[in-house]
Formats: C-alpha cells, sequence, structure tokens
C-alpha cells in the first residue's frame, strides 16, 4: 500500500491518495488534502460538506449518492464543485477522509 505524506504524517493511501485508515483522518488531514488541489483555507461550507460525508460514512458505510449530498447539504452540485476543484469524489471524499467511492458521490 502506497504512503503519502500529508500535515507532517505518513499515512497509507491507495493509488489515487484515499486515506485507506478513515480513523486517522483529522482536521489538518483536510487542510492538506486541500492545498495540493490548490485551495488555501476550508471555509464552512467546505466544512459542511466535509462532516456530512464523514457522517454519513460511518452511519452507513458507503458514500452518499450525489443527489443525496446535495439535497441534504442544500448545495447545488455546481457550488460542490467551486469548492471542491475534483468534484464530490475525488477531492469531497478524499479530503473527509474516507475511501474511494464506487458508484456513489
Amino acid at each position: 500500500m502506497p504512503k503519502m505524506e500529508l500535515a507532517g504524517n505518513s499515512y497509507e493511501v491507495d493509488e489515487h491518495g484515499f486515506l485507506q485508515e478513515p480513523e486517522k483522518w483529522n482536521a489538518d488531514l483536510a487542510r492538506a488534502y486541500a492545498l495540493r488541489e490548490g485551495i488555501s483555507e476550508l471555509t464552512p461550507d467546505h466544512w459542511t460538506v466535509i462532516n456530512y460525508l464523514r457522517d454519513y460514512y460511518h452511519k452507513n458505510g458507503i458514500c452518499p449518492m450525489v443527489r443525496r449530498l446535495t439535497k441534504e447539504t442544500g448545495f447545488s452540485l455546481k457550488k460542490i464543485y467551486d469548492l471542491f476543484p475534483n468534484g464530490p469524489a475525488h477531492s469531497a471524499c478524499k479530503w473527509a477522509g474516507i475511501p474511494k467511492p464506487t458508484g456513489c458521490v
């Protein structure tokens, strides 16, 4: 399993950079992932999406479908792409420290 240096620590990630140990996630990791994609500051809107994804994943063991994400956060898909440059699956889920979605988000 590959490792990635994030926020001063080494973490196991998959080939796409998704954290493989969600229990090791912390807010500094979210900020480190954001910096890698050119976002220097996480806004309250970023945290709304990140926290929603983490909560949903912990309750259900999977990522939500994008329709549920937009409905329950109140953000349009365009807004989510504005917040997360590579979209809900490749940025938001990664920044939230949850495994890469398979067919969801």
